[in-house]
């Protein structure tokens, strides 16, 4: 498949996102009370381009492969997209014990069901964990996991959006005070990267430098850590361990394919 497109070309008429937290757009708050994200944004670009197209963001925060497999990848099946963006099992990578080639295995079934309704799938491959507070001890998983991915992407024809290259995102800014999931100038820079990868054309660069900024004072930082790790890592650890996910009773926040208006989800 070829890795770019031109402007003319770049109509799928219909987009659907599959995933969780990160592609339903959490910590992008949105004025009307729910989360944009970079799916959304994404799709703001798409019609800028094809003021037809339709979208459906079927992601849920908190979930695994195998119920994204099992509950959002038929539904994506049954809605027909022309185009699929699928983004999992980050939830997997982190926990202990998680086996990253089982989990690509299970990522490669939900591409290969995707790819056979003749929709072009675009994967997104997981962040550098390296500057993150305990998650960097995962990295190594990660690493393993994306080159699943980029294997599955060379296996089935698929547009690649490579997060882990992303330095811009290695900057505070770029992540909301959980330092779990991205800031609204986060999933901003993301949606950009992945028009990139899609081949449409937008105006501004994700990789554009962030603005400098005075160096944090020592004690300061250390009071940042010991504030994060009291009101997000331990009750973070506490649902891990008492088998509770975020997402337990939540929906899609756009189930069918609908046309945004001015730009901005009409629902």
């Amino acid at each position: 498949m070829e890795s770019q497109r031109n402007a003319g070309s770049a109509r799928w008429g219909s987009f659907v996102a599959l995933g969780d937290s990160f592609t339903e757009g959490l910590a992008d708050a949105d004025p009307n009370g729910s989360f944009r994200g970079w799916a959304d944004r994404l799709a703001e670009h798409l019609t800028a381009h094809d003021p037809e197209l339709r979208y459906a963001n079927l992601a849920v925060r908190g979930k695994l492969i195998r119920q994204i497999v099992d509950d959002q990848v038929p539904q994506a099946v049954a809605l027909r997209p022309g185009l699929v963006a699928l983004t999992a099992g980050g939830n997997d990578i982190i926990r202990p014990g998680s086996n990253p080639d089982a989990v690509a295995e299970l990522f490669d079934s939900a591409v290969g069901e995707l790819r056979a309704t003749g929709a072009e799938v675009l994967i997104g491959t997981g962040f550098d964990t390296l500057g993150t507070p305990v998650l960097r001890h995962v990295r190594g998983k990660v690493g393993t996991y994306n080159s699943h991915l980029r294997a599955i992407a060379d296996k089935h024809g698929c547009y690649v959006m490579d997060l882990w290259s992303m330095r811009v995102l290695r900057d505070t800014r770029a992540w909301s005070e959980d330092r779990l999931h991205l800031s609204a100038a986060g999933h901003r820079r993301v949606a950009l990267r992945a028009c990139e990868a899609l081949g449409v054309p937008v105006a501004a660069d994700w990789r554009e430098p962030w603005p400098a900024l005075p160096e944090t004072p020592w004690r300061e930082q250390c009071a940042r850590d010991i504030r994060w790790a009291r009101e997000y890592l331990a009750p973070w650890i506490s649902r891990r361990l008492r088998g509770v996910s975020s997402g337990d009773g939540r929906t899609a926040k756009r189930p069918q394919l609908e046309k945004l208006t001015a730009g901005r989800p009409s629902a």
